[in-house]
């Protein structure tokens, strides 16, 4: 019997909690901060049309009550909650207890290594296992999509494919064991993808600034938007030629994209079926659209994304003017808010 606990109720949480507890020989339990709106029983509908019936265990806002006797924990919880949730089990978890993250582009590795004694093992995913979306708040999900493979990074733990075993058998899909934490925490997807089209769209913007729309994030983006992103991502792999890490295990936006300079990168990321209809995140007032200085593009992909990029090119003494800018201009603007 694996005994796991899911910290966070979000749809990833809902739908990995539904999809592992309706397993035999596996159980759930949830920490949360509305235990009182979920049910012992969890119906996650996937693509195929059929539905997963998955049985809760213990749900509680008590991390002891949870996180005792359990093997693995999996936080799906955005980057601004990890700290505090690390900080919130720490005296509950052990050498035999392996503690991961459903995200590794947030901090999660950088967080939970200074925050915990070596002994107790760390792993997490490099992209998120499944697309999902919450229907019923703690009754029901969808799973949208899965993964056809998952890359996963172990810090801390001698037996590293043993685990590796383990989450592939309970994710149903190949599971690769990437060389260390930091293939699985930098990435050129939102922490440097999202900032290039917010700077250029509101770098001159102040309070007193109103739109007379709100933008299409993806169809409307701009040849300069391109431009930033191709000198963050150079910086980037800058950063990364300084680290411990697999020439290959990161491609380079341009060729990602399969585009060879800005404007054909701009024609790319405006073509995406997925992207369309994607809109910017601004909030509408008698006076017109602002951007949305709360939302997640702002507060995860600035102070829980960049963020850690920046502090590992500062560290290592990398010059990354770029990201400096931007970074700063980000992080300024996110913590406006609070003003």
């Amino acid at each position: 019997m694996k005994r796991i606990c899911i910290c966070g109720g979000g749809s990833l949480g809902h739908v990995i909690a539904g999809y592992l507890s309706a397993k035999k020989e596996v159980e759930v339990n949830i920490l949360t901060q509305r235990p009182q709106l979920w049910k012992h029983e969890l119906h996650i509908s996937t693509p195929e049309g059929s539905t997963l019936h998955g049985k809760l265990s213990i749900i509680s806002d008590n991390p002891e009550e949870v996180l005792r006797g359990t093997d693995i924990v999996l936080l799906c919880l955005p980057g601004y909650a990890i700290k505090s949730e690390l900080i919130k089990i720490k005296p509950y978890v052990n050498s035999r207890t392996f503690v991961g993250s459903v995200f590794s582009s947030t901090g999660f590795f950088f967080e939970a290594m200074e925050l915990f004694e070596g002994d107790v093992p760390l792993w997490g995913f490099q992209r998120v296992p499944f697309i999902a979306r919450t229907n019923v708040y703690g009754e029901s999900a969808h799973l949208l999509g899965y993964k056809n493979s998952h890359n996963i990074a172990i810090e801390r733990c001698e037996d590293k494919e043993g685990f590796r075993a383990i989450i592939e058998e309970l994710f149903d899909a190949p599971v690769r064991l990437l060389n260390n934490y930091y293939e699985a925490s930098f990435t050129n997807s939102n922490p440097i993808l999202h900032p290039s089209r917010l700077y250029t769209l509101f770098k001159d913007w102040n309070k007193e600034v109103y739109y007379d729309r709100q933008f299409l994030f993806y169809e409307e983006w701009t040849d300069e938007a391109s431009e930033l992103l191709i000198a963050l991502d150079r910086e980037l792999f800058s950063l990364l030629s300084r680290l411990p890490v697999a020439p290959s295990f990161l491609t380079p936006i341009l060729p990602y994209y399969e585009s060879t300079d800005a404007a054909s990168l701009t024609y790319k990321i405006r073509s995406i079926n997925s992207f369309k209809g994607i809109v910017t995140p601004m909030i509408h007032s008698d006076k017109g659209w602002q951007p949305d200085l709360n939302s997640r593009y702002f507060q995860e992909d600035f102070m829980y994304g960049l963020r850690y990029i920046y502090q590992e090119a500062h560290r290592l003494g990398v010059v990354v003017p770029t990201i400096d800018e931007v970074y700063h201009w980000g992080k300024d603007m996110a913590e406006s808010v609070n003003i």
